[in-house]
C-alpha cells in the first residue's frame, strides 16, 4: 500500500542504495541516487469503517491531531464515495493549508469484512469505529454484518491493548447483537458508561456523522456500545 498519496506531509523520502561494492565514482552516484519510495513517519492507527461521506473522520482529525485516520481516514466500499471523501479532505488541506488541518485524514475504497489485515499489521490501531452500519434486518443476511464473531477476531488482530472498538446505531436489536457478540469474544470488555461519557470520540461520534444528523432530525434513538481491547493471555507453560 502507497500510503504516501494519501498523507503526503507525513511522508519521509528514502534514498536508493547503491549495489555493495559500486564501483561508481561520487558524481555517479550522486546522479543514480533518486527517491524511489516514500514511507510514512507514523502509522494509521484509527480506522472509520464504511466511513460514508467522511462526517466523523474530517471531525475526529483536528481532534486526534498525532494520530493518521483513515476512513480509516474511514474505508468506504463505493467508488464514488470514497472519491467524495478523498476530494472533500484534498480541499480542506488547501482551505487550512496556513495550520496544516486535515493532513492526518485519508480515505480508500476497501472491503474490510475481506481485506482488513492486508492493510493493518497486528496491534497497529488504537481506534476502530463502526458507525451505523448496515442492519441486514433478515436472517439470512445476518452473516453480512459488520460485527460477527469472526471479524470481531480481525479486529482484535489489528487492535492495540487497550485499543477501543466505538460501536453506534439506531437500530436496537442490531445494537443488542453487536454488545452480544463483542461482549462474548475473549479479546474484548465493554467500557463503562462513564468511561464512554467523558470520550470525546464518543460525543464527536453521536453529532458528527451524517447518518447520525439523520437520526437527530427525525427525533431517532441512538444507541452507542464501546468496546476495550484486552491483553492477550500468557502462554501456558
Amino acid at each position: 500500500m502507497d500510503w504516501e498519496t494519501y498523507y503526503p506531509a507525513f511522508a519521509t523520502p528514502v534514498r536508493d542504495q547503491q549495489w555493495e561494492g559500486s564501483i561508481e565514482s561520487d558524481d555517479t552516484r550522486d546522479h543514480t541516487s533518486t527517491t524511489k519510495t516514500r514511507h510514512l513517519t507514523k502509522d494509521v492507527t484509527v480506522a472509520d469503517i464504511g466511513c460514508g461521506f467522511g462526517g466523523l473522520l474530517v471531525a475526529l482529525a483536528p481532534e486526534l491531531p498525532d494520530e493518521l485516520l483513515l476512513g480509516s481516514e474511514g474505508m468506504e466500499i463505493r467508488t464514488q464515495v470514497a472519491d467524495f471523501v478523498q476530494d472533500k479532505i484534498k480541499a480542506l488541506r488547501i482551505q487550512n493549508r496556513d495550520t496544516g488541518l486535515y493532513q492526518n485524514a485519508a480515505c480508500v475504497r476497501a472491503n474490510t469484512m475481506k481485506f482488513l489485515p492486508n492493510f493493518f499489521r497486528k496491534g497497529q490501531l488504537t481506534r476502530i469505529f463502526l458507525c451505523f452500519p448496515d442492519p441486514h434486518f433478515k436472517n439470512r443476511k445476518h452473516k453480512a454484518r459488520i460485527v460477527s464473531s469472526t471479524l470481531n477476531s480481525e479486529y482484535a488482530f489489528v487492535t492495540r491493548m487497550g485499543g477501543v472498538v466505538y460501536t453506534i446505531t439506531d437500530v436496537e436489536d442490531l445494537h443488542q447483537w453487536m454488545v452480544h457478540h463483542l461482549e462474548t469474544h475473549p479479546a474484548f470488555e465493554r467500557i463503562s458508561k462513564e468511561d464512554e461519557e467523558s470520550d470525546v470520540c464518543v460525543q464527536t461520534m453521536m453529532i458528527e456523522t451524517e447518518e447520525g444528523k439523520k437520526v437527530e432530525r427525525n427525533n431517532g434513538r441512538k444507541f452507542v456500545a464501546c468496546f476495550r481491547r484486552l491483553d492477550d493471555p500468557p502462554w501456558p507453560g
